[in-house]
């Protein structure tokens, strides 16, 4: 453990936006402690490997502009660069980026690690110190305790997590990672208002056993634009992704097993985002459709895991089985991990001020 425990900032979480909060308090002169459960986890990419695309891609730039990691890592592991609505207006295009996992990992780690007065600690929270209402530090799961004036919390989808596959569930903050209950509990004590949001991934490919012959290819850009304005061209090597699509037999497959979906067997409580819907609600939504897109996005150069960007789903993995392997290359394919469902606690957007301090709460965001 470190021997100084006063900060000035502590960042809880450490995925994209606790990195992204500890260099910015770091860089100002803040001392900053991120506290994260895993280290080996630091900017891990938890879902898609991918940054930016539509209503996205603008705002790694503006992080890129004002002085943030995103932008940069996303440059050096891109291993596809695509414009997206290129024949459009610049209001409406979106750079986009298929990511190496590993190379970003290892880009934003490498950035975090270069950062004056950053301290990086392994551990939960499980509590947070208050002095009336006023934050004023956290506590470990081992008792220890960080002071600091001002305490930010970037969980993800960790408070109070729970991972759905078909009617079976199990905590978690992702698959393999523990939820963030205890910290959930405290927060709720502060009164803050707080609700449900879901999520979710589609199930992971190995790439070996994708008849890719039987796929559209889709290459990347010829003049690739790079997120950040101080980069002009790749660092990796790019590589093309594949397309393909569901059909009738699929949508038949997910129609009669509805009610094994975590939700639509009313197992979810939590809201889903409305751009980016599961294979279920494609089907149910949209069903006057007789098939959808799916993107096969490589997961790294050195990897063979397969990401098939359009099918996220919380059906049970027999069934996961059956509709993807309807899928037009896709018939041999070899699951390596299910997709799943995942909701988690927020706290109300309401409950904040526009610093994302808390209202009435001195030095909590």
């Amino acid at each position: 453990m470190f021997h100084v425990k006063q900060f000035d900032v502590i960042v809880v979480g450490g995925g994209h936006a606790g990195c992204e909060a500890a260099a910015a308090a770091a860089r100002v002169g803040a001392s900053t402690a991120l506290v994260t459960m895993k280290s080996s986890d630091i900017g891990i990419m938890s879902c898609n490997p991918a940054i930016g695309g539509l209503g996205k891609g603008h705002l790694v730039r503006e992080i890129d502009a004002l002085g943030g990691l995103m932008a940069l890592a996303a440059d050096e592991a891109g291993i596809q660069f695509r414009l997206l609505n290129r024949k459009k207006g610049p209001a409406v295009q979106g750079p986009r980026a298929q990511a190496d996992r590993a190379l970003y990992q290892s880009a934003m780690k490498r950035r975090m690690a270069s950062v004056t007065g950053l301290s990086l600690v392994e551990g939960e929270v499980v509590d947070l110190l208050v002095d009336s209402y006023r934050a004023c530090g956290v506590k470990l799961s081992d008792d220890t305790e960080l002071v600091a004036n001002s305490v930010i919390i970037t969980s993800g989808t960790f408070l109070n997590g729970r991972i759905h596959i078909g009617t079976e569930n199990l905590p978690g903050g992702r698959m393999g990672d523990q939820p963030s209950n205890l910290l959930a509990d405290r927060i709720k004590d502060i009164g803050l208002g707080f609700g449900r949001l879901k999520t979710g991934t589609p199930p992971r490919l190995d790439g070996r056993t994708i008849a890719w012959d039987r796929i559209e290819k889709q290459p990347g850009d010829d003049e690739p634009v790079m997120f950040s304005f101080l980069n002009n061209t790749p660092s990796a090597q790019q590589v093309s992704c594949g397309i393909t699509y569901t059909n009738e037999n699929t949508h038949d497959i997910i129609r009669k097993n509805l009610e094994k979906s975590a939700m639509y067997g009313g197992k979810i409580e939590g809201v889903g985002p409305r751009y980016c819907p599961s294979i279920e609600d494609k089907i149910v939504r949209f069903s006057d459709k007789p098939y959808h897109q799916i993107f096969l996005e490589p997961e790294g150069l050195n990897n063979n895991t397969v990401y098939p960007n359009g099918i996220s789903t919380s059906l049970p993995i027999e069934v996961q089985e059956q509709y993807v392997k309807s899928i037009v290359g896709l018939e041999g394919v070899k699951i390596l991990q299910p997709g799943y469902a995942i909701e988690y606690d927020y706290v109300d957007p309401r409950s904040l001020n526009d610093t994302l301090a808390v209202k009435g709460f001195e030095g909590l965001y």
